[in-house]
């Protein structure tokens, strides 16, 4: 058949690929000839937007990728990086948003099935687990139905595969009720000089195919994540794998032990795509070629044809190039474990994907026309922001009514008091405590769990020698060994409102928050994995939010010197209603961020230590006026204040959303050497051991971080506060406005005057003395400096509100 005679699939069957019909003429000229039906299907998955990236590849190129610690950066399965002392950690994140919205349970369980494996792919040991999840309003009915089945599946694969669920996110917004994100990240330790990849390489070595059987399930899978979310998406459940985590338990430790024979030249999870993208991939890295044979595959359904092979993604299945007269060596290991392992194919010097099904050519395509050589769009920017982020922009807090009194605000003819304010804020599902997420996580197995969920920013993982833990857990299971001293921190950060209003400066805000929880806890930012979730990048506005948020990700990554090792971008994030609008998500570019703690004795959790320890904000001062300086300085100091790179903000904040029902405004700039001081005087804080606690604020401000501090602590704390300089600021900007890099710690009374010489030093006069901690009866109170009362809550009404927000919720809807 020739390329100029008439295609053998009508329009419709090649659109159900999700191949454009300009795509499919260049499939014809790659391959001289029209492809036949499972030619058809490989090109579907391959050149989908989740393997392919044709929208955003042109866009990630921006971002740094090296640095002194980087081993392995974009390309491969998971990034690396050096930790010292013989460690090295892989981590990356993915994403399982449109199986989750069809099928929540199996969508998130096969989530975190499909990112551990692409850690021990490299080599290494899965060592903890993260997650960033976004769901609509939770007094919706769907909206507890996917959040519970999300959870429900996080938990059962992670508990019973054996690796910690150790920290994560959960945002609820309208904008996500009909797609909601699942994005998980892990991390693995490894301490071997070799890492695995996955590029092929030896003429004539064996291809093996190991893992589980392959069937029909997660059927064109790659494709399905690269379309909008319809009313009959719930016809796709096909398109979601099903796993089996005691499986993929088997097939952590049979690869491992494998990788340590030295027989194992390459390995490929087979992921979204399946045997289509493992075996093109493995050929492209490799220069070479790869010969498959189905025949030799283990199935469990029968009758497959050769399209349903090629783009099944059953799970917990892996490919290996080993090295030639040691296959069986490999086989007997798996074999061991219980697990399948066969001979299926060889390495070729044609650059070509060959399959053979029933002794014929099933299909035979360049590797690179699959795996590299594929559509790149490069696409028209906006010349301007969009009217929607024009007109949001117009707000400012003067279209907020008047709130000149101490008291609080009327709103809509009621008085709102700070206190009401203060604990609507605990009460809303975003800002409230996720216990009833983390409680259903095995969050301490493997015994290496130094920080629970919710104790701080950021989440701590002890890092011991892989090699020593049988011989340590025979003597004592439970006694860490006496030389594993450093950890690894770990964080997932978004504020996708922030990226909504302003994309730019928002993807900065969110590395900037990201760095700063790590610096929380005591750990050196080193390197970044993201996850890109986006609407349609065909569409103007979806693709200027994109285009923008990569821009603020590369300047941020940039400024905090955290390179991007790797991660996943998933568009398409839209959901059609029955009318046809589609209605996308918030722009929404979660961060995971890792970093590195010399030393676990110098750490910090988010609670306070004890009573009458000193409270200070370091960062953007919370008034404008400066006590004790000069008249003649008033002036010229105010100006400063009152035009900041950074200044705190009322918009796109959780005040505004949850009380005035607005998302409008500017987030808050980042100003990057404001972050860098700060970030390094809360470390050097932690390290000398003159910090206490530390804790970042975010959504709510100053005052919703207090409260959590004494909420974590059960301790009390007194505030005062400078009356506003001027009748231009707002008491609501002062105790709910975000931004400024600012960070609330405690220091004990007797480290008073070393920390406050070391803060002028170092920050001038971006920082600030804020109060002291009471004790366990103590209320948390913020008064003015001439003794008026702004908030007085008692820990326990703002522990019931913030502790039984997402229970209660579910809890109504359960009766």
């Amino acid at each position: 058949m020739t390329a100029t005679s008439q295609p053998p699939f009508s329009p419709e069957e090649i659109a159900k690929e999700g191949i454009k019909p300009q795509e499919y003429q260049e499939i014809v000229q790659r391959l001289g000839r029209h492809p036949n039906k499972a030619e058809l299907g490989m090109f579907g998955v391959m050149w989908s937007e989740h393997c392919c990236y044709k929208n955003s590849r042109p866009l990630l190129k921006q971002f740094p990728t090296t640095g002194e610690r980087i081993l392995v950066g974009p390309g491969e399965n998971a990034g690396v990086v050096d930790l010292g002392d013989g460690f090295q950690l892989a981590f990356k994140i993915e994403s399982h948003n449109h199986p989750s919205a069809v099928e929540p349970f199996q969508g998130a369980a096969t989530g975190v099935g499909g990112i551990l494996r692409d850690i021990f792919t490299m080599g290494a040991r899965p060592i903890a687990i993260l997650n960033s999840l976004r769901f609509g309003n939770l007094e919706d009915a769907k909206t507890q139905r996917l959040f519970s089945g999300v959870v429900s599946g996080i938990a059962h694969y992670g508990n019973c595969v054996g690796v910690p669920t150790v920290g994560g996110e959960v945002y609820f917004d309208p904008a996500y009720s009909g797609n909601p994100l699942v994005n998980v990240m892990a991390l693995g330790l490894m301490e071997r000089s070799e890492i695995v990849k996955s590029g092929a390489s030896g003429i004539g070595n064996p291809v093996l195919y190991v893992g589980s059987t392959t069937g029909r399930d997660g059927m064109g899978g790659a494709s399905f994540a690269s379309a909008e979310l319809t009313d009959e998406s719930v016809d796709n459940r096909p398109a979601v794998q099903v796993g089996d985590p005691f499986l993929e338990k088997s097939l952590i430790e049979a690869c491992l032990e494998a990788f340590k024979t030295g027989a194992v030249v390459a390995a490929q999870d087979m992921g979204a795509a399946g045997i289509t993208c493992s075996t093109s991939e493995m050929a492209a890295k490799g220069g070479v070629g790869v010969e498959f044979d189905l025949d030799k595959i283990p199935h469990r359904e029968t009758g497959m044809i050769p399209y349903e092979y090629l783009l099944s993604e059953s799970q917990e299945r892996m490919l290996f190039v080993a090295e030639i007269g040691r296959e069986q060596e490999l086989i007997d290991i798996f074999v061991r474990w219980g697990l399948n392992a066969v001979v299926a194919g060889k390495v070729i010097e044609e650059p070509i994907v060959r399959i053979l099904y029933q002794g014929e050519i099933a299909a035979e395509i360049p590797a690179t026309a699959l795996a590299e050589n594929t559509p790149i769009y490069n696409r028209e920017l906006l010349t301007e922001p969009p009217e929607y982020a024009r007109k949001a922009w117009e707000w400012t807090s003067d279209n907020l009514p008047p709130c000149c009194t101490h008291k609080g605000i009327q709103i809509q003819g009621k008085l709102q008091t700070w206190n009401d304010i203060l604990l609507t804020l605990l009460d809303t599902p975003t800002i409230a405590s996720k216990s009833w997420v983390y409680r259903q996580y095995d969050h301490q197995v493997q015994n290496n769990t130094v920080m629970l969920p919710g104790g701080a920013d950021a989440a701590i993982i002890r890092l011991r020698p892989l090699e020593e833990r049988g011989r340590e857990e025979t003597s004592n299971a439970q006694s860490p060994m006496p030389h594993a001293q450093s950890g690894v921190a770990a964080t997932v950060d978004c504020n996708s409102r922030y990226v909504y209003l302003d994309p730019y400066e928002g993807a900065k805000a969110v590395v900037a928050e990201a760095a700063r929880n790590l610096s929380c806890v005591g750990a050196e930012p080193l390197a970044v994995t993201d996850n890109l979730n986006f609407g349609s990048p065909e569409k103007p506005i979806g693709y200027w939010q994109l285009a923008e948020a990569c821009r603020g990700l590369a300047e941020a990554c940039q400024e905090l010197s955290t390179p991007v090792t790797g991660g996943n971008v998933s568009l398409y994030n839209e959901t059609f209603d029955a009318q046809g609008n589609p209605q996308p998500i918030y722009p929404t570019p979660v961060v995971g961020m890792v970093g590195l703690i010399p030393d676990l004795t110098k750490i910090c959790s988010l609670g306070w230590r004890d009573q009458n320890d000193i409270i200070y904000l370091l960062g953007l001062p919370i008034q404008s006026k400066i006590p004790n300086i000069s008249d003649e300085n008033i002036e010229r100091t105010q100006s400063k204040i009152q035009n900041p790179k950074s200044k705190i903000e009322l918009g796109g904040s959780e005040y505004l959303a949850t009380i005035h029902n607005t998302v409008a405004g500017k987030p808050s700039r980042v100003d990057f050497d404001l972050e860098r001081r700060v970030q390094q005087c809360c470390r050097e804080g932690i390290r000398q051991g003159w910090v206490r606690s530390a804790h970042d604020c975010a959504e709510g401000g100053i005052t919703v971080a207090l409260a959590e501090c004494c909420i974590n602590s059960k301790l009390g704390a007194e505030i005062r506060l400078d009356l506003p300089a001027s009748n231009s600021q707002r008491w609501d900007e002062i105790l709910f406005g975000e931004g400024g890099a600012r960070i609330i710690v405690s220091v004990a009374l007797e480290q008073q005057q070393i920390w406050e010489s070391y803060l002028q030093e170092q920050l001038k006069d971006n920082w600030q003395k804020l109060g002291e901690v009471g004790n366990s009866q103590t209320n948390l109170g913020i008064f003015t400096t001439d003794n008026k009362t702004l908030i007085n809550v008692t820990i326990e009404n703002a522990s019931n509100h913030y502790y039984q927000a997402i229970t209660r919720r579910l809890a109504v809807h359960q009766q």
